[in-house]
């Protein structure tokens, strides 16, 4: 018999790459958009799991924003995201689901962790100040998972990824993140034979990025680890696992490549009066390797395939 999945947030850039790569392994995948089941409301949730009895869950749902979101809605950043994952993980356990991945993000970690952070670093210190309530709440989802492992015998685990990219990402350039914030720019760009673009800073600073599909890839290779298999390599107090690429490039050299990618030929213009943000951020992901996984897609061909679905989703000229 096919296993039965349920995707939370099978809208999202996470969600609907898991939906994509689900789909091609014989599983009956189940999805509600938000008008058919507010994950918020603890209620519909666990109606909803108790009538559709999944084997595993996958919680990609999620409210999120950029630094400018983060800062006005604090409030509800820190609630939705405690509901939805309260909810989706507490349902699981009361209706019998074995299985669930709760994905995360690096934010969690300290704002001065150490370079590349280990999972070993959660809560080691302060976090940023931007996105605090954000991260408040995707570590109190790692530790739902690992409490009801602990208390009730359940396997519930946590993947936290570093910067992702890729289809269904948001390119709306007051709320999308570098990459395709880049990508647009450099595209309106080329269209309309603007001399430059302007990127803020140095394009010093150094960056990870991960596209969504080898984070769908991980995400299933975590789920279906061996429960022995996982615990050989994590702790129950701290069995989070970070995703990652493992390399970084500055963002000097994404700018490069995103305008090679866009075929844009005029001049990249830095604004130094403008803040470049951490120096580094790179996850350690010495772990995930030890659990049998590596990413696959370079970030030269992800940035290709990228922007080719951005022409095609907005019927846009390349």
């Amino acid at each position: 018999m096919a296993e039965k999945i349920f995707v939370a947030g099978h809208n999202g850039m996470v969600g609907s790459a898991i939906v994509r790569k689900l789909s091609t392994k014989g599983c009956v995948i189940v999805t509600r958009t938000h008008k058919e089941l507010d994950l918020s409301n603890q209620s519909q949730v666990n109606s909803f799991i108790k009538k559709e009895r999944p084997n595993q869950i996958y919680i990609a749902a999620a409210k999120v924003g950029g630094i400018n979101a983060n800062n006005i809605f604090p409030a509800d950043f820190i609630y939705q995201n405690l509901m939805i994952q309260s909810n989706i993980i507490h349902a699981a356990y009361q209706n019998g689901v074995r299985r669930l991945l709760f994905l995360g993000s690096s934010c969690i970690y300290p704002k001065a962790a150490k370079q590349p952070m280990k999972e070993s670093q959660l809560l080691t210190g302060k976090l940023e100040e931007t996105n605090e309530p954000y991260a408040i709440a995707k570590i109190a989802g790692i530790k739902l998972c690992e409490s009801y492992n602990r208390q009730y015998g359940v396997e519930y685990r946590s993947a936290m990824p570093t910067n992702l990219y890729g289809p269904n990402d948001n390119f709306n350039l007051e709320e999308s993140h570098v990459i395709p914030a880049l990508i647009r720019k450099f595209h309106e760009a080329k269209i309309n034979k603007f001399p430059s673009v302007e990127i803020w800073g140095s394009g010093k600073p150094l960056r990870e990025f991960l596209h969504v599909d080898d984070m769908a890839d991980a995400s299933i290779h975590v789920m279906n680890l061996k429960n022995s298999v996982f615990i050989s390599q994590t702790d129950p107090m701290l069995s989070h696992v970070n995703v990652g690429s493992g390399k970084e490039v500055s963002i000097t050299q994404l700018a490069e490549m995103i305008k090679s990618v866009t075929s844009y030929k005029g001049y990249i213009d830095y604004n130094n009066s403008m803040p470049d943000g951490t120096p580094r951020k790179l996850l350690d992901i010495s772990k995930i390797h030890s659990l049998g996984w590596r990413a696959s897609i370079s970030l030269e061909q992800g940035l290709r395939a990228t922007y080719e679905w951005f022409l095609s989703q907005n019927n846009l000229r390349s």
